[in-house]
């Protein structure tokens, strides 16, 4: 008896889990008033999972108890970066000199989950979870890390000079980050337009023009076309800015060659989910190409403006500052 009442949990969990996949195939996207499938709105794609696998991981899917450490160790390195947000019915604060922290995490506690499986990297090819750099890859990574220094204003990393994002967020390929991971989605006949919350860039996505600018062009996000596959848009991006380096979140990153391409695909699979894929080719910096995938969620709108560094004042600060204590040096100098 108890043989046969497993037999039938086992039967009735495989017919659920084919009815959700025959559910998720039989899924079609809502079209915009020319016709193609309808991605607008405002996304998130924040979770616990990264784009490298960390060592905690045996293999894609995590298991529960990886699961469980990552959450804790996450908890444990964030500290009160993770403090409940504040209740806007509550007094206002006793006055204090300084605060402990000015920054609040916004994210997703969990995994992300594609067809229901915990992911523990965004990365699905190669199997092991890891980007294939090449030795040359890995040189050139070092230096590009190596050169950011904060003596030198030509030196200070491009997030921390208000040109990219943290984490490089705004893509190609676009990976989620630990606060202000908002994308806005705007379709026209013509044009793709995504806008991301953390520092306010807006990707430009030509549908129909797929004329290339000159290799010296290299904006930030590369120079972007696309097509429709389907009901799958599909994306490939080139002129990447050598000098613009991913880093992956926490675990890592790598800088581009300018023979660098992102080809992305985006997939409605469902009203509160599409699929984003995305394949890496750079023969200089990897070895071969490389694969990844992450899930998009819908998310509370609209989009506030991401002041970074509030009108840029923070590096004249700093440069004026620099100038007094030269300043002041000079005359403890000429003091006999």
């Amino acid at each position: 008896m108890r043989r046969f009442t497993l037999l039938f949990f086992a039967l009735a969990l495989a017919a659920g889990a084919g009815s959700a996949a025959r559910a998720a195939d039989a899924y079609k996207a809502p079209r915009t008033p020319f016709g193609q499938p309808d991605f607008q709105g405002v996304w998130t794609n924040t979770s616990l999972t990264w784009l490298v696998r960390p060592p905690i991981f045996k293999g894609l899917v995590a298991t529960p108890q990886e699961e469980a450490m990552m959450l804790g160790g996450f908890k444990q390195m964030a500290g009160d970066l993770l403090a409940e947000h504040v209740d806007p019915d509550l007094p206002a604060p006793p006055e204090v000199k300084s605060a402990p922290q000015a920054d609040l995490l916004e994210m997703d506690l969990k995994l992300a989950r594609i067809d229901g499986q915990p992911r523990s990297s965004w990365i699905v090819e190669p199997a092991d979870g890891q980007p294939p750099l090449t030795e040359a890859g890995k040189a050139a990574t070092a230096a590009f890390e190596k050169s950011k220094g904060y003596a030198d204003p030509e030196a200070r990393p491009n997030e921390e000079r208000c040109l990219t994002s943290i984490g490089l967020i705004e893509g190609p390929p676009m990976m989620n980050g630990g606060f202000n991971g908002h994308y806005q989605i705007v379709q026209t006949r013509d044009h793709v337009a995504i806008h991301v919350e953390m520092n306010h860039d807006v990707r430009i996505i030509r549908l129909t023009d797929h004329r290339r600018p000159s290799p010296a062009i290299t904006p930030w996000m590369g120079d972007s076309i696309g097509w429709w596959e389907g009901d799958t848009l599909v994306v490939e991006t080139t002129n990447l800015n050598p000098k613009g380096a991913y880093v992956g979140g926490l675990t890592g990153g790598f800088a581009y060659s300018p023979n660098a391409k992102v080809i992305e695909r985006f997939t409605r699979k469902s009203r509160d989910m599409f699929l984003y894929e995305f394949t890496v080719e750079d023969p200089v910096t990897f070895s071969k190409p490389w694969r990844g995938e992450m899930p998009f969620r819908p998310a509370s709108g609209p989009i506030y403006e991401y002041a970074c560094h509030e009108g840029n004042y923070s590096l004249p600060n700093i440069l004026r500052g620099a100038r007094v204590q030269d300043a002041e040096a000079a005359r403890a100098a000429a003091k006999p």
